[in-house]
C-alpha cells in the first residue's frame, strides 16, 4: 500500500519550455549569480565564502539568489536568471542528452539514509519486508531506486511491493518518525543528521547501496551546475576554486561552524550542529575526477534499469562531458 502526502511540487516539465538558447544571457561582469533553496545547506558554503571573502580573493563577487524549490533554479538556470546552481549529474546528463550543455561539478557526496529509532528491532535492509516506511523525494528518488535494487539483489525482497511505503516532504516525515508512525524513514542527509542527534540510528545508508551495486566509492549526489558557454568566458573556474578554500575551513575549523550557527544561517542546537558538521565533512568529495566520473557512469546505468525512461529519458548512458572538466580533482 502506498500513500501520499502532498506537498508543493514544480513542474519538470515547464523547463523544458524554456529555450537554450537564453543561456548566452548570463553576464560577464565579474558577478556569480547562484541559485539555490532559501534555507539549503549550500547557503553555510555561501555564506562562509562571502564572509571569508574567498570570492574577492579569487577575482569574482557571489550574489546569492534565493529560490522556494529545486526546479525554480533549474527553470532560473536554463532562464539566464542566474549563473550557477546545485543539482544532480543525473539531471545534468539528461539535460546534454536533450542537447542543452550544462556541466557538473562535485559540491557532496553525503546522501540518505534509512533512519530507524536507537531501540529499534529492526538491523538489516532485509529487516524492512513488511513495515512502514517514509519515503522522501518520491518514487523516482535515487536513493530510494538504489536501496530498492541492493534489497532485491542481496535479499530477494522487493521493497516497493512489500511495505507499507509513504511519501512524503522530508521535514513532515522526519516528525512523522519522531513520533513513532514510522517504522523507518529514508530521508535526506541533513533531517538524517538531526534525527540522529535525537537518538535515531542509520540502518543503511544510500551509499552503500550504490556500493553494493557496482560502485567503487563515494559518488557525489549534487554539485555546481552551470552552461559550457557561461564558463567559457566567465570565473567559473574561480568560482570552482574559491568553493574548495571554503570547504577547507568548514572542514579543518569547528569555530566556522559555531559562527555560522551564531549568525542565524544554522538554525539547530548544539547537539544537531555537531551532527550536522561531522555529516557534512564526511561528504566534501576527495575523489580525483576519472573515479567520480567511473562510478557516476555505473550507477546511471543502474538508476536507468531501475527508474525507466521516467527518470533519465531515452539515454540509457550518462552523457559525455555532464562532469565539467575546467577543475577537475
Amino acid at each position: 500500500m502506498k500513500w501520499c502526502i502532498p506537498g508543493l511540487r514544480g513542474l519538470v516539465s515547464s523547463v523544458m519550455l524554456l529555450s537554450v538558447s537564453l543561456l548566452s544571457l548570463a553576464h560577464a561582469d565579474g558577478v556569480v549569480r547562484v541559485g539555490v533553496l532559501k534555507y539549503g545547506t549550500v547557503n553555510w558554503e555561501l555564506k562562509s565564502m562571502q564572509h571569508h571573502g574567498l570570492d574577492k580573493a579569487n577575482g569574482f563577487t557571489l550574489e546569492i539568489v534565493p529560490f522556494a524549490g529545486g526546479d525554480a533554479t533549474r527553470i532560473a538556470l536554463l532562464g539566464g536568471e542566474v549563473d550557477v546552481i546545485v543539482s544532480d549529474w543525473l539531471w545534468v546528463s539528461r539535460q546534454r542528452a536533450e542537447g542543452r550543455n550544462l556541466a557538473f561539478v562535485p559540491y557532496s557526496s553525503s546522501v540518505g539514509s534509512i533512519m530507524v529509532a536507537g531501540d529499534s528491532e529492526l538491523q538489516s535492509l532485509a529487516d524492512l519486508k513488511g513495515q512502514r516506511v517514509g519515503v522522501a523525494g518520491g518514487p523516482l528518488d535515487k536513493s530510494w531506486l538504489l536501496l530498492q535494487g541492493m534489497a532485491r539483489q542481496e535479499h530477494g525482497i522487493d521493497l516497493n511491493a512489500e511495505n507499507e511505503i509513504v511519501f512524503g516532504a522530508p521535514p513532515l516525515l522526519a516528525e512523522k518518525a519522531r513520533d513513532g508512525e514510522l517504522d523507518a524513514v529514508l530521508n535526506y542527509w541533513h533531517y538524517c543528521a538531526r534525527l540522529e542527534a535525537d537518538g535515531f540510528r542509520r540502518l543503511i545508508s544510500a551509499e552503500e547501496a550504490a556500493n553494493a551495486l557496482g560502485s567503487k566509492g563515494p559518488v557525489s549526489a549534487i554539485g555546481y551546475v552551470f552552461a559550457d558557454d557561461w564558463a567559457a568566458s566567465n570565473p567559473a573556474a574561480a568560482f570552482v576554486k574559491a568553493s574548495r578554500e571554503t570547504k577547507k575551513i568548514l572542514q579543518e575549523s569547528d569555530e566556522e561552524w559555531q559562527r555560522l550557527a551564531d549568525n542565524g544561517d544554522i538554525k539547530d542546537g548544539p547537539a544537531a550542529l555537531q551532527v550536522l558538521r561531522d555529516r557534512f565533512r564526511e561528504g566534501i568529495p576527495g575523489r580525483s575526477h576519472g573515479e567520480e566520473v567511473r562510478d557516476a557512469g555505473v550507477i546511471y546505468s543502474v538508476l536507468s534499469e531501475l527508474g525507466g525512461k521516467k527518470l533519465v529519458g531515452d539515454s540509457t548512458e550518462m552523457a559525455a562531458g555532464t562532469y565539467w572538466k575546467g577543475a577537475p580533482l
